[in-house]
């Protein structure tokens, strides 16, 4: 596949993936962004109204900087 090679050991078992990001970077973006959210799946959850007051309020206390 054009853009794609693969890094093998000495028994030729694939070990790595090289990817051109200039041809597939769209696509990476994409499944790196779901490497992401699978890892955090288990991590604890915000309330957007909770987490937007405690950023008006973090705000407010910078000065608004």
């Amino acid at each position: 596949m054009k853009g794609i090679q693969f890094v093998v050991d000495d028994t030729g078992k694939k070990k790595a993936v090289l990817i051109d990001l200039a041809e597939w970077g769209e696509l990476w973006e994409d499944v790196y962004d779901v490497l992401v959210a699978q890892s955090r799946k288990d991590e604890a959850t915000v309330d957007w109204d909770d987490l937007k007051a405690e950023m008006s309020a973090e705000e407010t206390k910078a000065g608004g900087l």
